[in-house]
């Protein structure tokens, strides 16, 4: 199942980086402990002694987009480009992010296309953009405009497309518990938002449409 979500562009925040006082490691080993203790297991027995430090590792990890700004990955462009103007689109990003409701996983891909105005920037970058994103308390539908925006912001391109697939663990795993229900979304800016033939040019690359 489905569901299809097309989503308004907010005003720009890729730059902020909401965490800016973070605990100590012993205060966030503690607060894992207390986890451990809600679940109703014992943090003291042999397999959990380790696991508070273990989590706090994780989530450095995990969650190092606070840390990172998408518009530097997006700074170095390339104008040698043999006069080449159409679309660019980068398909099937798969990333992991973590939902801001249940701190639960999203797992999903992202299509990302743009149409250069003179210049294009290094295809990997695009994917670093989405990764930054992805490693940050997110839903679906911010993520989405977030990479829009900062592509437009920085690049200046034409216009910007990007749609995002992804399953959403806390409808999997709690409450409706529905397996394999994929949540759609998408944003378009520039020649996008205006041409109705860019828009489906881009999902049919997008989803596959053209012959391999």
């Amino acid at each position: 199942m489905d569901a299809v979500i097309k989503q308004k562009m907010p005003a720009s925040s890729y730059l902020d980086k909401p965490v800016t006082d973070r605990p100590t490691q012993e205060e966030v080993e503690a607060a894992v402990r207390t986890l451990l203790r809600w679940t109703g297991d014992n943090p003291d027995r042999e397999g959990l002694i380790d696991t508070p430090k273990r989590v706090a590792k994780a989530y450095r990890e995990m969650f190092n987009g606070h840390d990172m700004c998408p518009a530097e990955e997006l700074g170095r462009t390339f104008e040698e480009v043999a006069g080449y103007d159409d679309l660019v689109v980068i398909r099937d990003i798969q990333f992991h992010s973590h939902c801001e409701h249940h701190m639960v996983p999203i797992i999903g891909k992202a299509h990302v296309g743009y149409l250069p105005d003179g210049k294009v920037v290094g295809l990997s970058k695009i994917a670093r953009v989405v990764d930054i994103f992805a490693h940050r308390l997110q839903t679906q539908e911010s993520m989405t405009a977030q990479i829009a925006n900062v592509i437009q912001d920085v690049l200046n391109p034409r216009g910007v497309a990007v749609l995002i697939e992804a399953e959403h663990m806390c409808m999997a795993m709690r409450g409706i518990r529905k397996q394999g229900s994929t949540t759609l979304t998408s944003t378009f800016t520039g020649t996008f938002s205006d041409n109705v033939e860019e828009q489906i040019r881009f999902m049919t690359m997008a989803r596959g449409g053209l012959a391999r």
